[in-house]
């Protein structure tokens, strides 16, 4: 082992907190005064916001989740999940180029199982079968959105050119 790796921080992250930020349940066939019956079909939407806070090594991460289902019989809406899921988390010994995708992919991971209980808890409070997330890859999620924003880069860079 080098000099250099040995005197190199080790990187430590802890949990400072957890939070529910925002929450919203619908249950669109008890507004309507229905019952359903059948297989939903359920549809998940994840976005991901991390920033800095004031503290020192301080970060906030915020995993929002937006989970619709409909009736696969016709269409019809069941209920809309609209969740934000908060962690702060402290974290050294992590070298600045590998913060971002530390903060989007890891951070995430380690709320993933309060979140994916919170929303089981939450369908079947709301009347329906409890719904049990699948994990979710935060490194594909990670590499898709990097992927998104270099082909908006590219095709801004090219717009640039042509005008």
């Amino acid at each position: 082992m080098t000099e250099e790796a040995k005197s190199a921080p080790q990187p430590s992250m802890s949990i400072l907190a957890q939070f529910i930020r925002d929450m919203s349940f619908e249950n669109i066939l008890a507004q309507k005064g229905t019952g359903g019956e059948g297989s939903p079909d359920v549809e998940v939407r994840v976005n991901l916001d991390a920033r800095k806070r004031s503290d020192q090594d301080q970060y906030e991460i915020i995993i929002k989740l937006n989970v619709s289902s409909k009736s696969k019989e016709n269409a019809d809406p069941l209920f809309l999940l609209e969740l934000e899921y908060g962690g702060i988390f402290e974290i050294s010994g992590v070298p600045d180029e590998q913060m971002h995708p530390f903060l989007l992919i890891e951070c995430p991971r380690m709320l993933f199982p309060f979140l994916r209980r919170i929303v089981s808890d939450i369908t079947r409070d709301g009347g329906f079968p409890p719904l049990n997330l699948e994990n979710i890859d935060f490194i594909k999620l990670y590499k898709n959105e990097a992927a998104r924003r270099q082909a908006e880069t590219e095709k801004s860079n090219t717009n640039k050119v042509l005008n």
